[in-house]
């Protein structure tokens, strides 16, 4: 079901600044060549994110779930120039395509790519967190706030994605996994004493949690 009407997205979109010539190039090869483009981050949220990681000026990032390198390249415009932005991707194909655009990134050297299962790295990263995206499987969220809320350092911030699916969460009753997994961690997460959150509605929604 549609959440944001075409003619509000095509207006927001209008007044939100418009994407690097880079940025631009993934959202079409992504758009023309992905038979999964769908799942690729919308224009005004990359700005979003974008805007969101300029203002933190994190040091470390962690996104689970790299996609094409869309996200990972919004957030990376954020970084302090010692900071380093650590993605996972399950899909070795995705990850070459991703890597292919980190390659031509000013941020290529702070940009570092892992391909394989989040559950079997994230343990490995001896990082703490200012900022985490996770974009991921969604039956696998619960697990992944789990793993890095440790991680996070205090006041550093969770973004989970896609926490409306399509507007599946708002019917009763619940069918799919995936929007029974997404409902889950979102009552998860609201029910946490250890951070506060605001659900966004943009695009297919965005739930930005504070660790306190």
């Amino acid at each position: 079901m549609p959440l944001v009407s075409p003619e509000a997205e095509a207006y927001a979109h209008e007044h939100t600044t418009p994407l690097s010539d880079l940025l631009h190039e993934v959202v079409t090869y992504t758009e023309q060549h992905h038979p999964l483009a769908h799942m690729l981050s919308g224009a005004t949220q990359g700005a979003f994110l974008q805007l969101l990681s300029q203002t933190l000026q994190p040091q470390y990032i962690l996104e689970i779930g790299t996609f094409t390198g869309f996200s990972a390249l919004c957030l990376a415009a954020g970084l302090l120039p010692q900071g380093q932005l650590h993605t996972i991707e399950l899909r070795s194909q995705d990850a070459a395509t991703a890597k292919s655009f980190f390659e031509r990134s000013q941020y290529r050297e702070q940009l570092i790519l892992h391909t394989g299962n989040a559950i079997d790295i994230i343990p490995t990263l001896p990082y703490t967190w200012d900022l985490v995206f996770i974009d991921a499987d969604k039956v696998g969220y619960i697990d992944y706030y789990e793993m890095v809320l440790p991680q996070l350092k205090q006041n550093g911030l969770i973004i989970a994605d896609n926490v409306l699916f399509h507007g599946q969460v708002l019917q009763q009753p619940l069918t799919g996994k995936n929007a029974k997994a997404i409902h889950a961690f979102n009552q998860h997460v609201a029910n946490d004493t250890r951070t506060e959150q605001v659900l966004l509605t943009m695009r297919d929604g965005l739930l930005i949690i504070k660790k306190k």
